[in-house]
């Protein structure tokens, strides 16, 4: 049985949102962390370019592998295979900002992803379970640098920020945060309390903080993030949430960079 999706431009912009060069940028890594080693089983059935693009086609989409078997001419096993082996291989590298580059910000957030995994998710404020994945970004390219491993969405995005190594990751940076980080260390707005007006300094930095748009700038990349539909109702279990959020944002930086 043959199928339908191979890796030209036309099929690969319409199902990933990638340009071929840049989805080909994407097979490169996958080669090169040794995607196209052995499966631990019979060879595989598709070149490694059409198992890339089948998982991110899997990302993008959220069809289900039942859905994608005939779309690529394999069976359900072969797609549960192919995305077991290579989504790890998507996960985004943590970066550094540069030493010298003393005045670029991260900025810091949590977004709920709905999952149907309830060792990873609870009941949370969007009235479904769901998992806390915190996210870290450039403030000016709004790329994604790091991803947490989701916590319950009952956490709040304090608790979740402690329980991370994004803290180890963004050692010796500036990374700033709503409200909702008060404590942590991060650069958040000064909370006005009863009675106690805030000084003049704080009102500018409040000012300051308005100004770079923490919210909007994060809250956008997310929603950009979530294009990849597997981000709206994660059937995964275990680590696959985690590997599709890893995923996710290394397409999303491809896609904002090229």
């Amino acid at each position: 049985m043959g199928g339908m999706l191979r890796v030209e431009s036309l099929w690969v912009e319409a199902f990933t949102g990638l340009g071929l060069g840049r989805f080909e940028k994407l097979v490169k890594v996958v080669r090169e962390r040794g995607g196209n080693g052995p499966g631990g089983g019979r060879p595989w059935c598709l070149p490694l370019a059409d198992r890339v693009l089948l998982v991110a086609v899997y990302y993008r989409t959220n069809l289900t592998m039942r859905q994608l078997a005939p779309l690529f001419g394999v069976s359900p096993a072969t797609v549960c295979r192919v995305v077991q082996r290579l989504a790890p291989l998507l996960a985004i590298e943590p970066v550094r900002r540069p030493v010298a580059d003393a005045e670029r910000l991260w900025i810091v957030d949590g977004t709920l992803v709905p999952v149907r995994d309830r060792t990873v998710a609870a009941s949370s404020r969007n009235y479904r379970f769901s998992a806390n994945v915190q996210v870290i970004i450039d403030a000016d390219s709004r790329l994604v640098i790091a991803t947490a491993r989701p916590v319950p969405g009952n956490k709040a995005d304090a608790h979740a920020w402690r329980e991370s190594d994004l803290s180890a990751i963004a050692a010796g940076t500036t990374v700033i945060a709503d409200g909702a980080y008060l404590g942590t260390g991060l650069i958040v707005p000064h909370r006005r309390r009863a009675g106690r007006p805030l000084l003049r300094g704080q009102e500018e930095d409040n000012a300051e903080h308005r100004r770079v748009r923490v919210r909007a700038r994060v809250e956008h990349t997310s929603a950009r993030m979530k294009n990849g539909k597997i981000l709206r109702d994660c059937r995964q279990k275990g680590d696959g949430l985690h590997h599709a959020v890893q995923a996710v944002a290394t397409m999303h930086n491809l896609a904002m960079t090229g």
